[in-house]
């Protein structure tokens, strides 16, 4: 079993509704309770900023400092684990021009190279209420959602598809701007085509390894069997062919696509129009028709799986957030959830209005009213 790593202490200054906090956590489960509104969802975003993105609103990081505040914030968690405790802290200085990249981040007190480094301590995965319509949305969700699984497996891969992003919106620039410049666009191309190809490959690896930890679940979990797959040119062609044949190929495609391209104002194949398949098993029905109900079942199935996968492969369990995760699954399932979490050896954040739907977890958990900037124990938990 891998050895856990969890965040023993957290302090945020400054960071949507809390001026000042600072609380000790326990390495398993953690229920935070409250009104709506009183920012339980804020201390997961805080946990969920302890890796590379915007965390799991995805809100600008000038957003994200407490109003009537200074512009900044900091948040700085001490991380136990096998290595010994490590100290981690993020944040934005008051007047930054806080972009995607925006936000500094020191490890041990020495400033790192970017936020990528906090991978090697640590892999965060959440699930939120918004990702509820996750199946039937639009396929940039499915692409976001299987982007995060892949980076607590990858760490590579975030800087892979900033990369992608950035050249692909220096080619979408010649493009409406009706630039005939043959050789930028060959620049720019080839490394499209080369970083394109690297995020195909990773994604397909990934569906390849949790579609095998998934079958790994009993056919009669409460949580169904998902099979999961890859729509998308590229990804299908690297699991047949060569990386630098596939790559020559995309990169021929996009030379060839320009006019097509120049007449859309944007470039129309790539990685950033594959999609994300999945269909709950038992019933061999596409997901996105699925009830609502088997939906969740499904997506909180693949996040356990990829939990375990993370486990395996990185030797660390990922810190899981689960929003509002009680309020739509019903007894028996909150059981079977809360008995995989503890199989999983992971720390655990799950938020909810009613600490009651946390019952069955009293003396395993440590539960903290949340209470409009104020965190503490929770009364009879």
């Amino acid at each position: 079993m891998p050895e856990q790593t969890y965040i023993s202490k957290l302090r945020l200054t400054n960071f949507r509704n809390y001026a000042a906090l600072s609380i000790e956590l326990a390495s398993g489960a953690v229920v935070f309770s409250g009104d709506n509104g009183a920012g339980k969802t804020n201390l997961l975003e805080a946990i969920s900023l302890l890796t590379p993105g915007r965390g799991l609103r995805r809100a600008p990081y000038a957003d994200v400092a407490r109003e009537g505040g200074d512009s900044g914030f900091a948040l700085h968690a001490r991380l136990d684990g096998p290595d010994g405790p490590v100290e981690i802290g993020t944040g934005i200085s008051g007047g930054d021009n806080a972009g995607d990249g925006g936000r500094r981040v020191r490890i041990n007190g020495a400033a790192a190279r970017s936020a990528d480094d906090m991978l090697e301590w640590l892999r965060v995965v959440w699930l939120t209420p918004a990702m509820d319509g996750l199946f039937p949305g639009p396929a940039a969700d499915r692409r976001r959602f299987l982007d995060r699984l892949v980076l607590a497996i990858d760490p590579g891969h975030g800087a892979r598809a900033l990369d992608y992003e950035k050249a692909m919106r220096g080619r979408n620039r010649l493009l409406t701007e009706n630039s005939r410049d043959g050789a930028w666009f060959d620049a720019i191309e080839t490394q499209m085509a080369e970083t394109g190809v690297a995020i195909a490959a990773a994604r397909a690896e990934l569906v390849r390894l949790l579609a095998a930890m998934i079958d790994r679940l009993p056919g009669d979990s409460p949580f169904p069997q998902a099979d999961i797959g890859l729509f998308g040119e590229l990804e299908g062609e690297v699991a047949n062919s060569p990386a630098v044949d596939v790559e020559e190929r995309f990169r021929r495609a996009l030379a060839e696509g320009r006019d097509r391209d120049r007449a859309a104002g944007r470039t129309l194949d790539g990685p950033h129009r594959s999609d994300l398949v999945v269909r709950h098993r038992p019933k061999a029905m596409p997901a996105e028709l699925c009830s609502t109900g088997e939906q969740k079942a499904l997506l909180v199935g693949i996040v356990l799986s990829h939990a375990r996968l993370t486990g395996e492969m990185s030797g660390m369990t990922p810190i899981l957030l689960l929003d509002e995760i009680a309020a739509h699954l019903d007894s028996g399932r909150r059981a079977a959830l809360f008995s995989i979490l503890e199989e999983l050896n992971c720390q655990a954040f799950m938020t909810g209005t009613d600490a009651a739907l946390f019952s069955s977890l009293k003396g395993r958990a440590q539960f903290l009213t949340v209470d409009h900037g104020t965190v503490g124990p929770t009364e009879d938990a």
